[in-house]
């Protein structure tokens, strides 16, 4: 069942993505309950503002205004610490052939306000970051943001992968500042 969701959350991208690259620009609403996210890019270089409006927020609804390193794919919206309160979840692509991933995201604190969730960068961990090379793909699955992308083994070129797939699964934890998502799984296939 968990594949089929994958399976069906990436078709869905798939659609978005094939509208957004005739008009290049990416903007979304978003919503869960009474709270919504507007999310908003021009994605018209390699480095884009990406803007996120909340509404329904009981103290701070003022956008979030962030440099994006590369496109607006995608965005979605979870509750993955299941407190009652949602998460928006946008994934940017960067430009270039490695097409590098990256996360924005931000989590309402108690329905009043939302806060950054910081995703720790995979060459934190030599073991993660071995054998990357981009082609990211992101999606919420069964409470978890989920990261796969390909390995490449020595030699390989950008556009011909030759080694398996990891697979990254996260939680949403309270970090000392803010939110953090915290590396839950590693799985290979």
């Amino acid at each position: 069942m968990k594949w089929l969701t994958w399976l069906a959350a990436a078709a869905l991208q798939g659609c978005a993505l094939a509208a957004l690259a005739s008009s290049g620009a990416f903007e979304q609403t978003l919503a869960a309950g009474a709270v919504s996210f507007r999310v908003q890019s021009a994605n018209d270089s390699s480095i884009n503002r990406l803007t996120v409006t909340p509404a329904g927020l009981q103290v701070d609804n003022r956008p979030a205004v962030v440099e994006a390193d590369g496109s607006v794919t995608g965005a979605e919206v979870a509750d993955l610490d299941s407190d009652g309160f949602p998460e928006v979840y946008v994934y940017v692509t960067s430009a270039g052939s490695g097409s590098y991933g990256s996360l924005v995201a931000f989590a309402v604190n108690k329905g009043k306000s939302m806060s950054s969730i910081y995703l720790p960068p995979l060459d934190e961990d030599p073991k993660l970051a071995e054998g990357y090379m981009g082609h990211d793909e992101f999606a919420v699955v069964e409470n978890t943001l989920v990261r796969r992308f390909p390995l490449y083994r020595a030699g390989d070129s950008n556009a011909a992968p030759s080694g398996r797939t990891r697979q990254l699964q996260y939680r949403l934890a309270a970090g000392e500042a803010g939110w953090v998502l915290r590396l839950e799984r590693v799985t290979e296939f």
